[in-house]
């Protein structure tokens, strides 16, 4: 349901490098959205954490993944380094003013506010409708996302 959603958002481009996620824990499962997103011809990459700072390096559906801090799936050594267009990000929890959680280490929070000084960056964050709190509390150097998609809708600011 989340896959359908993500692809029929209008504010998808045709020809975009999109940063997505490999899933653990309870994550909202890319792995379906990552191959349909690779058909249609966009570029992909996924994080890499070399903490305090998020890249993100190039991968494709079957290139090899290896194991990374935090229990994470990244491309192997060798990725080169792409800047995306667009993210989808992991929430721990959000809230209707698509403020967010993850696991508290800043890592998109920093990798959006560097981005934005280059160039316009689409947020978009993945959850399911449980993980919706009524109010997130903030502080200056949190990101806002610009969309949050759950099995349930799609939330726009």
């Amino acid at each position: 349901m989340i896959a359908g959603r993500v692809l029929a958002l209008p504010e998808l481009p045709d020809s975009a490098v999109v940063a997505a996620y490999w899933p653990i824990r309870s994550e909202v499962d890319t792995r379906p959205l990552l191959e349909a997103l690779a058909a249609r011809g966009l570029t992909l990459c996924l994080p890499h954490v070399e903490h305090p700072v998020l890249t993100f390096l190039a991968w494709r559906p079957g290139d090899a993944l290896r194991r990374a801090s935090f229990g994470l799936s990244e491309p192997a050594e060798g990725a080169a380094a792409v800047e995306p267009d667009l993210l989808l990000m992991p929430l721990a929890r959000f809230d209707r003013g698509l403020n967010r959680i993850g696991y508290g280490k800043g890592h998109y929070d920093r990798a959006i506010a560097d981005l934005t000084q280059r160039k316009n960056v689409l947020s978009i964050g993945l959850a399911f409708a449980v993980q919706e709190t009524e109010t997130i509390p903030t502080e200056d150097h949190d990101r806002r996302l610009d969309i949050v998609v759950t099995e349930k809708e799609i939330i726009r600011g």
